[in-house]
């Protein structure tokens, strides 16, 4: 089945990297979710052609996906094409009936448009994740930048791709050598003095640090070696599961700010290629 899991998936990456294109330097509708926090017109159309992709060939899984339209109506979103709502595993989140996908094993985390800041703005760092799990395991993950057409791949056991090539990790060993990345939460604002510590522990330490905003794609620049380090705060499941298994299958290590184990529900993520980590945990 994972082969048709990552044919499907790529399809449904490039389908939305392809609306993506096609919306870019278009006016946007833009809602607030939260004060630093936007969706657009894009990231639903997204998230609705992707959903749609799946469930025509996979009808009994579930997802997980960024945006809740009902949320986005809620706070004035009403113009904006309606699009399947998230839902968490096991938990029926669609009225009192209980759907077959709601208690599938088998479910698709979605990020339908991870830097929807920058694409509002017309900044041309932003792309689409995909992760498939199956019985809670991370299976296959896709990341596509639409603008550059890259399509970063990884199947468990299978190894990491970039348009069809294989690709490692940075083999960067000392940390003031290191170009590393970050990102800042949409809470920045109540967590202030301390991201802002964080950061200038870092700074003080590695050769460079770079703030693109997109987690999604600083975790693909993980993997291919582009970037030695990532590193952020409270982010969701949907911005990391892809990109979880794409810098492991690379070769590289993830885990949370002290040092443990890391899954797509820790609020603090910290991945490297493995030769940097201890010293960057020292910093984080």
């Amino acid at each position: 089945m994972l082969d048709k899991v990552s044919q499907i998936g790529r399809r449904a990456a490039l389908a939305a990297g392809a609306v993506m294109r096609l919306n870019y330097l278009q006016p946007h509708q833009v809602i607030m979710k939260g004060a630093i926090d936007p969706v657009t017109e894009t990231d639903l159309q997204a998230q609705e052609m992707i959903i749609a992709l799946i469930r025509l060939h996979f009808p009994d899984h579930g997802f997980l996906a960024e945006e809740n339209v009902e949320e986005v109506a809620e706070a004035g979103g009403t113009g904006f094409p309606a699009c399947a709502k998230p839902r968490s595993a096991g938990v029926p989140t669609r009225g009192a009936g209980v759907s077959p996908a709601d208690l599938s094993p088998h479910r698709w985390i979605i990020d339908p448009l991870d830097g929807t800041v920058n694409f509002a703005h017309g900044f041309p760092m932003f792309c689409v994740s995909i992760a498939f799990e199956a019985e809670g395991r991370l299976e296959y993950g896709v990341i596509y930048d639409p603008l550059r057409d890259e399509l970063f791949e990884a199947k468990r056991g299978g190894g990491a791709w970039l348009n069809g090539r294989p690709i490692r990790v940075s083999t960067t060993e000392r940390l003031d050598r290191a170009l590393v990345a970050t990102g800042f939460p949409y809470d920045i604002r109540e967590r202030l003095p301390e991201t802002l510590g964080r950061l200038g522990r870092v700074l003080g330490a590695v050769q460079g640090v770079r703030r693109a905003g997109s987690a999604a794609l600083d975790m693909c620049y993980v993997a291919c070696g582009r970037f030695d380090g990532f590193w952020e705060e409270n982010l969701k499941p949907w911005d990391t599961a892809a990109g979880l298994l794409i810098i492991t299958e690379a070769g590289g290590r993830i885990t949370t700010f002290s040092g443990g184990e890391y899954d797509i529900y820790s609020p603090y993520i910290l991945a490297s290629n493995g030769l940097i980590h201890e010293e960057m945990l020292s910093r984080v």
